[in-house]
């Protein structure tokens, strides 16, 4: 009884079985060949052919399945014909041809060529190059092979290029016979059975799954073929419909359920969506739809949803969920600055809004990179949904991934019961914001890449993945290029997220807006504050005019962070407002970085000094000009369109008068 109990393997873990079928020149050829394919599947040779061949097959098939059938000739064209399994044609390449009457034409200028019908290449270009005269003779039975061997030994020819039965019966006539195959074309078909058989089994285990799955449904589930007949009903539709799953297979849909009929969606190959059907008194909620494979319509299915489980379904989905979202709070009209780097920020950030595709926002920190980030997707259709941002440097690994993907109940130890759904989730059709994306690591940017890929994201423990329509954003102070060529950051997701790119200009380089970005500053700040901002108005005006000295590596937060230190520090008792030469002094003794003197700043004198200034700029505007045209190359028309200015303009700065 103990072998009995034993659970058998199942039939996709055991190595692939191939029977292969030949006799004569052929049989050993497999023989001498079936070790080589020991490690990969079981091959078995048989010495039979035809009616006795298709007999042992289905003996073997009926101990333990057969995975692929090898044979050639016309016993592989009888073998396809009876039996239901699939049959692997040995088949005769040119070079093998080419061989064979090679061989055959060193002992004889009259050849004859004999072959199964459809096997042999068409050998007229190869025959009128070389001259060889050869004539050529096909069968579909082995009576008729042996027959085109001696009509073409009455008309004189003294060698037969040909199958294993024509090779045979020359020799047998006292010709001299060429066998036509060659070991590299077995052992070809034997690599074909393996994948074949590989494919089968992979289509065999995807078909149990997929039962599997449609078993665990609570929609009720039916597929039909391209006449109707019933090929899957899940136990759902079963239970629903009062039969057992195998009941119906077989038979026509329309015939057995009319309400369910399929005919009108194979005629018309149209989807038939959230229609209410009464089935054995019961409404159902059903979904029709065509099946097209490579172009051609083979079925259809339909699926069937009970309408007081989805109500309570979405009850439980409304109270237990609740993505953690902060919803969008800039637009693009907020970004401040009319300076010619602003404006083609704005320009390109309006495009890129007009457009699904992902966008990659580069610049220092500091420069405002959010605040793009959210006015492209307050400017997108986008707008009334999620917009999730998430910062991937802030948050370690481990935590990283289960925040961005999700995790299923149980993927580890502490996981909230019910699981929980990642960012990606949380923003499914909005658009989630992908801070400082360089600091990703490795591991999780190859799971990045198949959400931009695939557009579906796999919770950790889960085995199935969950579609999701998002919008990425990217941002990142990082040089990726340089990343991507130190192995640090993939070469492949770079390219996948820099679709649509936004270079987001220092504030160094665009000092124009420095005014507009102080008195807008200023008064934000005090309105927090609480405060009055005539008292401080002079403070921001000194700010304003030596602020152009200083390189700002902090960019636009550092300033809105030193306004807010000068309006923290301002004496709010005081009754008169500070004289420019007061708050001068006051702006060098609380922002003294402003004032020193470097490599990365202008003295401070050239505030007072607007003719100074001005050159200082230009200094500072021929060196911005000058790294970009390094970077690019020494290309002037790339360096152009990254500073966004015409090739003229760019001549200019760089040869000033």
């Amino acid at each position: 009884m103990l072998p009995d109990t034993l659970p058998r393997p199942h039939p996709t873990q055991a190595p692939p079985r191939i029977v292969a079928v030949g006799f004569r020149r052929i049989n050993k050829m497999l023989q001498a060949l079936a070790p080589e394919f020991a490690d990969r599947a079981a091959v078995e040779v048989l010495d039979v052919g035809f009616e006795e061949a298709v007999a042992r097959v289905r003996a073997l098939q009926a101990q333990r399945p057969v995975d692929v059938v090898v044979a050639a000739g016309s016993n592989g064209g009888y073998l396809r014909q009876h039996l239901d399994l699939p049959v692997v044609v040995v088949k005769v390449g040119g070079f093998d041809l080419m061989q064979a009457l090679a061989r055959a034409k060193r002992q004889s200028s009259r050849i004859g060529l004999v072959t199964y019908v459809g096997v042999a290449p068409d050998i007229h270009q190869f025959d009128d190059l070389f001259g060889l005269g050869v004539h050529q003779r096909s069968y579909r039975t082995e009576d008729e092979a042996q027959e085109a061997v001696r009509e073409l030994q009455q008309e004189g020819v003294d060698v037969i290029v040909g199958s294993g039965v024509a090779a045979d019966m020359a020799d047998q006539l006292g010709l001299t016979g060429i066998f036509l195959y060659s070991m590299d074309a077995v052992r070809e078909a034997l690599e074909d059975a393996v994948e074949v058989a590989r494919a089968s089994r992979i289509e065999l285990t995807k078909r149990e799954r997929l039962n599997t799955i449609l078993a665990q449904l609570s929609d009720g589930v039916i597929a039909v073929d391209a006449q109707e007949r019933i090929q899957t009903l899940n136990p759902t539709m079963a239970q629903w419909l009062g039969i057992s799953p195998t009941q119906w297979l077989g038979l026509k849909l329309s015939e057995v359920c009319p309400e369910l009929s399929l005919q009108a969606t194979l005629r018309l190959g149209t989807q038939d969506l959230e229609k209410i059907e009464r089935v054995k008194g019961k409404a159902l909620i059903v979904n029709r739809i065509p099946i097209v494979e490579q172009g051609v319509l083979t079925g259809a299915v339909l699926s069937g949803q009970d309408p007081i489980s989805i109500q309570r379904v979405d009850r439980h989905i409304r109270t237990r969920i609740q993505p953690n979202t902060v919803p969008a709070r800039y637009e693009l009209q907020q970004l401040l600055g009319h300076s010619a780097a602003l404006q083609r920020v704005q320009r390109m950030a309006v495009s890129c809004a007009r457009s699904q595709a992902t966008v990659l926002i580069l610049g220092e920190s500091g420069t405002g990179k959010e605040l793009v980030a959210q006015g492209i997707h307050m400017a997108s259709d986008r707008r009334e949904l999620p917009f999730v941002a998430v910062n991937c440097a802030a948050v370690s690994e481990t935590l990283l991934e289960s925040e961005l993907f999700g995790y299923e109940e149980g993927a580890f130890t502490g996981a909230r019961r019910g699981g929980k759904i990642g960012l990606f989730e949380a923003a499914h059709k909005g658009t989630i914001f992908l801070d400082e994306v360089g600091e990703m690591p490795l591991s999780l940017q190859s799971r990045l890449l198949r959400v931009l890929q695939e557009r579906e994201v796999l919770r950790v423990g889960a085995t199935e993945p969950t579609p999701v329509n998002v919008r990425v954003i990217a941002a990142t102070h990082r040089n990726l290029l340089r990343h991507v060529e130190e192995g640090s950051f993939r070469q492949d997701l770079f390219y996948r997220l820099n679709i649509l790119r936004i270079d987001m200009p220092p504030l160094r380089d665009r000092l124009d807006d420095l005014p507009e970005l102080v008195r807008a500053l200023h008064r934000k700040v005090c309105t927090r504050l609480d405060l009055d901002p005539a008292r401080t108005e002079a403070i921001a005006a000194a700010l304003i005019v030596q602020a152009p000295s200083y390189h700002w590596p902090g960019n636009v937060r550092e300033l809105e962070n030193l306004v807010e230190r000068l309006v923290a520090y301002a004496d709010p008792q005081a009754d008169d407002a500070l004289s420019a030469e007061a708050a001068r002094d006051f702006v060098r003794t609380v922002a003294p970085e402003l004032f020193s003197v470097g490599a990365d700043s202008a003295p401070s004198d050239l505030a007072e000094d607007p003719s100074s200034l001005k050159a200082h700029q230009a200094q500072r505007e021929r060196a911005e000009i000058q790294r970009v045209l390094d970077e690019c190359g020494g290309d002037r028309t790339l360096a152009s369109q990254r500073l966004g200015i015409s090739r003229t303009t760019l001549w200019r700065k760089l040869n000033p008068a």
